[in-house]
């Protein structure tokens, strides 16, 4: 571990806290997990005239899925919460996330159509922003629809808020189509922007590189 008057940390600031980091890395795993699995619960009985590759699947069968999928969204939900619980507490959304206006998203995607729009390790443009937010709310349709598909009976008001069984099926379909393409933008950007990907593993990024610092 680097002492924080090393020439190194001099050289370098924190843009991402370890509860940022933390919570990325194990959000990912869960919902890599959670979206293959659902793949495959999704082909024991699809929605539409197709079905994943098994190689994009977890499970073995439909019971091993199931076990996947409910494993998986029982670590998702937790860390989900630790997450909210951190960044109202801490100001992290508020820092990061706001202000978003339609203006600055209209702006930035400009900009994004011209690759001009810049990018500081742990400051989040409006494009960004409108992202994160919009996975936010895809996250809770995601668990909501799904609690709604696993108890229809118990939770029939959770259904019925869907429209019924069959409707939240749909509404659970497309927010994960959401949220993986959300995954997939989010890629493409860390390709395009290698730069940004280190700084969630060590927490920091070269001074002049820095965007808003977190404690």
């Amino acid at each position: 571990m680097r002492k924080p008057d090393s020439p190194a940390c001099k050289r370098s600031a924190v843009v991402h806290a370890l509860a940022v980091r933390a919570t990325h890395w194990i959000n990912a795993i869960a919902m890599t997990c959670m979206v293959m699995s659902g793949w495959a619960i999704y082909n024991a009985s699809p929605l539409f005239g197709f079905r994943f590759p098994a190689w994009a699947t977890v499970g073995g069968w439909l019971g091993g899925s199931i076990a996947w999928h409910f494993a998986a969204m029982w670590l998702l939900c937790a860390n989900g919460l630790l997450y909210l619980g951190y960044g109202m507490a801490t100001g992290h959304f508020r820092r990061h996330f706001l202000p978003l206006g339609p203006g600055a998203v209209l702006r930035d995607a400009g900009l994004a159509l011209r690759l001009r729009l810049p990018h500081r390790p742990g400051a989040y443009n409006a494009l960004q922003r409108m992202m994160y937010a919009a996975v936010l709310l895809l996250g809770v349709a995601v668990v909501a629809s799904g609690l709604s598909i696993w108890k229809p009976v118990q939770l029939y008001w959770l259904a019925d808020l869907f429209g019924g069984f069959d409707t939240a099926r749909r509404v659970h379909f497309f927010a994960m189509a959401g949220i993986v393409g959300f995954v997939a933008v989010h890629l493409a950007l860390v390709i395009v922007v290698p730069s940004t990907l280190l700084p969630m593993f060590t927490g920091r990024a070269p001074r002049g590189h820095r965007g808003e610092a977190e404690a």
